[in-house]
């Protein structure tokens, strides 16, 4: 088997450990291949996320509180990962008119750019389309719908 020579483990204590062994593992693999593939545009994958969710977003302006809500990965700071951003000029901070204690998150015409020109590199689905087919993947996807139940 595949995961066991991936993860030098000779043995599982029942076939539902197998599986959330697998899915880390998987997880842990897709985030490598992401990482590999947008590593030339100088941005981490988290970066990559909160750019992604500000450009939904756009023209609307977001909070902190908005991405850490849509962002994949929950244990990361965003704050910390939005001051990165404001200081490539890929993302725009302002105190919010109405309620000081929040800011204004806002995609930049850089960061805007920045996410025009990876779309013609940085495809997700070509990262397993190889491995899988269509019907695989619609498969799979509801499999992981229903083991979240």
């Amino acid at each position: 088997m595949e995961l066991q020579k991936e993860t030098q483990t000779t043995r599982f204590e029942s076939i539902h450990h197998q599986v959330i062994v697998n899915v880390l593992h998987s997880s842990n693999w897709c985030t490598e291949k992401l990482r590999q593939t947008i590593l030339p545009f100088d941005v981490t994958t988290q970066q990559f996320n909160v750019l992604r969710i500000l450009r939904g977003q756009y023209p609307r302006n977001s909070t902190i509180n908005l991405l850490k809500s849509r962002m994949l990965d929950k244990m990361c700071d965003a704050s910390r990962i939005v001051d990165r951003l404001v200081q490539k000029g890929l993302v725009l901070k302002a105190p919010n008119a109405e309620d000081k204690r929040s800011v204004d998150i806002l995609i930049s015409d850089k960061g805007l750019t920045l996410l025009s020109e990876m779309d013609k590199d940085v495809s997700l689905s070509v990262l397993i389309s190889d491995n899988l087919t269509e019907e695989e993947a619609i498969q799979l996807n509801a499999l992981l719908d229903k083991m979240r139940g």
